[in-house]
């Protein structure tokens, strides 16, 4: 029996080794086509390099899935011979209870890791009153997680390796226990309750339409690939929105037959006011895009016919932050956050927080959409519309 899973183990050798050889020619084949390819375009050499790295990385796999086969019918090849030999064979149950612990604490520094490096990388500080609130909920529900998180695991494998098969040993089976159904049903309903309470208060104040009074509306448009901005002139009202008249010079569709439109203003920067509630309107005229101000805690989609908005109140000047951080160059940004197209890494804005007396400065110096181009346009929609009334008259007669 044993000879028998010996020759099926060669067998298996013979066509891994086939495999690799085949699998190495590949890779060089691919390799060969990658190098040629340098005279080639860019696009199609990066393709190229991809394909084979996507290959490599498939065919390693599947060696290492390989090698995992064959090292486990050998194992079993010498547990039948120590069998046959009368010796006693490979206790599984020992092996899998240690290769618990070496698990357990691989992954404790696989945990340690991610906090190390990529904890790093977390989102800058919060220049937002609401932002404040949003990183207290964050590190909250991290915190709870991750000692339930610790504590199971260490409970998990260290119980696999103390409690692993022995002969000698009987197991207790204990089928129901009301006490522990209740604490682990409870305990988890009554911390996840608090948990949602929290932000359902914290995310409905966000999200407040009634309290309006004070706040600087600002229009947010985003296509492909650009945000366009419009503030509220003298009235402190924007004026209406109609896709129908999106064109070269109106490229908004603002409808100028409505009259609070007619001081309605253009920015290239969004400069805001420190400390003032902004209510950010969101618009979207093509495919989905995302309004993500990252230091404000502000990510809301730009829906295509679906007008959202969302608020807050910025904490920390420009100027402020700069001096903070101690990069004179530093600006906030208002970035797209859906992959919307190929140049969808263009979606950029400069976001600017001032004082009060510099942000009025600032919007006196901004110039209003119905500039001298939108009028001339209007006017020669208006002539145009004249002209085709009667000659559909003359038609009909």
């Amino acid at each position: 029996m044993g000879f028998k899973h010996l020759i099926n183990t060669k067998k298996i050798l013979s066509l891994l080794a086939v495999f690799m050889l085949l699998g190495t020619s590949m890779l060089f084949a691919q390799g060969t086509e990658t190098a040629g390819a340098a005279a080639s375009p860019a696009a199609d050499a990066v393709k190229d390099n991809g394909l084979a790295t996507a290959g490599y990385y498939i065919l390693l796999f599947l060696i290492a899935c390989f090698i995992v086969g064959i090292v486990g019918k050998i194992l079993r090849v010498f547990d039948l011979t120590q069998q046959i030999q009368g010796r006693n064979p490979i206790n599984w149950n020992n092996i899998m209870g240690v290769l618990c612990l070496v698990f357990l604490i691989a992954g404790a520094y696989g945990a340690y890791w991610e906090f190390t490096v990529h904890g790093s990388m977390i989102l800058p500080g919060a220049a937002s009153e609401h932002g404040v609130k949003i990183d207290e909920m964050f590190w909250t529900t991290t915190v709870l997680t991750m000692i339930v998180f610790v504590v199971t695991q260490i409970l998990l494998f260290t119980f696999l390796f103390r409690y692993r098969y022995n002969a000698k040993r009987r197991g207790h089976f204990l089928p129901h226990n009301n006490t522990i159904e209740k604490v682990w049903t409870i305990a988890p309903a009554i911390v996840l309750t608090i948990l949602v309470i929290f932000g359902f208060f914290t995310w409905q104040k966000i999200t407040d339409s009634t309290n309006t009074k004070g706040d600087i509306n600002i229009d947010i448009t985003g296509h492909q690939f650009a945000w366009e901005l419009r503030y509220t002139g003298r009235d402190g009202l924007l004026g209406k929105t109609d896709y129908k008249l999106v064109s070269g010079v109106n490229k908004l569709g603002i409808d100028f037959k409505d009259k609070n439109s007619y001081d309605d203003l253009q920015a290239d920067t969004m400069v805001i006011p420190v400390r003032k509630s902004i209510r950010l309107n969101i618009h979207a005229q093509d495919v989905i895009h995302s309004v993500y101000m990252p230091h404000f805690r502000v990510q809301l989609n730009a829906v295509p016919g679906l007008p959202t908005f969302f608020k807050f109140k910025p904490t920390i000047t420009t100027a402020e932050m700069r001096t903070k951080l101690d990069k004179p160059t530093f600006e906030y940004e208002i970035l797209c956050n859906k992959i919307c197209g190929g140049s969808h890494y263009n979606m950029k804005k400069i976001v600017r927080v001032v004082t009060e007396a510099e942000y009025q400065a600032w919007i006196a110096q901004q110039k209003p959409y119905l500039t001298d181009a939108v009028k001339k346009d209007l006017k020669f929609a208006v002539t145009e519309k004249k002209e085709v009334q009667p000659n559909r008259l003359a038609l009909n007669n």
